[in-house]
């Protein structure tokens, strides 16, 4: 499915505006979920990026935000604290709140996952909590910057080098840090916990992830991000954190989507609105479960294939079996056929193939018809070894395939009422 994104800012904490991006199913959102990033950070890393496609994927909406004065939000950077952070996840629940539905699911990436515990309580919405790689304490955070630490306090500030970047750091951020202590929050939570961390974290030690889950109550779960480090830069570790935040969270939000469930394979196919939008279908062949659709350029979501798609499916696929067919009893040595499909519609008149076919050519003969469906197919068979009669005696036998038949012929469409 196609996920939609929409680029919007909020006033935070210090009364400048937030640079956020939600990202939407293709879909109306089963639940909402929130991401805090990590100190110094920004929403687009690609951390956070693809835990968001993971729960798009999976028919969350995702919001998330560059806290102020990082990335693209206003605001100064060395005003704020751990205490405008909590107050900058609040303001982003609000305006979520406000526009869509309040989060069930908050998602935390290092200090933003000490973030999110700290005010999880305060979000009465609020039905689960994700933390990566988070402190137990805030001010766990000072020791990224420990040799500058004796400075701060010192002159009242410092400007120190993170992640390659300056940064001005003051004495008033060391103090509000110390005042919070996240696990005296996480004891006194009731909010489902999913805490994933990596031993091998060189920036926040896995003894952080222990103190968090030993404070919290059930129900709560860990999950070890195994040789990942502590930005999950590694595709395949953030990938992970993903999917296992997507299944942790199916199992307690609630479905606000307003879908009725598939129905029931009653028969060979049965096809059945969701009640989500116009247009959107659950489709049921068998075991198997699809959705079908319209674009958005006509009032769909595009979460499924339009109707003519799965026309144009059934053709090609039935064209490759053939082809696949005919080329092992033959032994021919074909080593990957590809059909490409494509649907429109044409005048009659212009139609070149349409004297082949007698059904259409009769329609066009006594004027029953001036634009008929043409698809359009493309056949990529691969084998180094295939001589040009091969190839040619392939092409023939891809019209035999019984979905061109009937397309070619003339149907009957018994239709009643259940």
């Amino acid at each position: 499915m196609t996920a939609r994104i929409e680029r919007i800012s909020f006033p935070g904490s210090q009364d400048a505006e937030l640079a956020a991006r939600i990202d939407l199913p293709a879909g109306p959102p089963r639940a909402f979920a929130l991401f805090a990033h990590c100190f110094t950070c920004g929403k687009d890393i690609k951390a956070a990026s693809r835990i968001a496609t993971a729960l798009t994927d999976a028919g969350f909406g995702v919001l998330r935000f560059d806290f102020t004065g990082l990335g693209h939000s206003e605001g100064e950077f060395a005003n704020t604290n751990f205490t405008s952070n909590t107050d900058d996840v609040l303001a982003a629940v609000d305006w979520l709140r406000t526009e869509h539905r309040a989060p069930q699911l908050l998602i935390g990436h290092s200090l933003g996952g000490a973030a999110v515990l700290a005010v999880a309580g305060e979000i009465p919405e609020v039905r689960a909590v994700a933390t990566i790689g988070a402190p137990s304490d805030a001010a766990h955070v000072t020791g990224i910057f420990q040799s500058s630490v004796e400075e701060i306090e010192a002159s009242g500030q410092a400007e120190v080098q993170l992640a390659g970047r300056p940064f001005t750091i003051r004495k008033q951020f060391l103090d509000d840090l110390l005042n919070h202590v996240v696990v005296e929050r996480v004891a006194t939570s009731k909010k489902a916990l999913l805490v994933l961390h990596s031993p091998i974290d060189n920036t926040v030690g896995i003894d952080n992830a222990g103190e968090i889950f030993d404070a919290a109550k059930h129900p709560k779960s860990y999950v070890s991000l195994d040789g990942a480090d502590h930005l999950l830069t590694n595709a395949s570790d953030a990938a992970f954190a993903a999917s296992m935040i997507a299944g942790f969270a199916n199992r307690y939000v609630d479905d606000e989507s307003g879908a009725l469930d598939a129905p029931k394979a009653s028969a060979p196919v049965v096809v059945a609105e969701t009640t989500q939008g116009p247009f959107l279908n659950h489709v049921v062949v068998g075991q198997h479960r699809l959705l079908a659709d319209e674009p958005t350029s006509i009032g769909g979501f595009d979460a499924g294939p339009a109707p003519y798609d799965f026309l144009g499916a059934a053709l090609g696929a039935c064209t490759s079996m053939t082809l696949r067919m005919y080329a092992n009893r033959k032994k021919l040595p074909v080593d990957r056929i590809t059909v490409e499909v494509s649907h429109g519609k044409v005048h009659a008149d212009d139609c070149f193939e349409c004297a082949e076919n007698d059904a259409v050519f009769s329609g066009i003969a006594d004027g029953r018809t001036n634009m008929i469906d043409r698809f359009e197919r493309v056949i990529t068979i691969d084998g180094d070894d295939l001589t040009d009669g091969d190839r040619d005696k392939l092409l023939a036998i891809a019209d035999k395939c019984p979905v061109h038949r009937t397309l070619e012929n003339a149907s009957v469409i018994a239709t009643s009422l259940a």
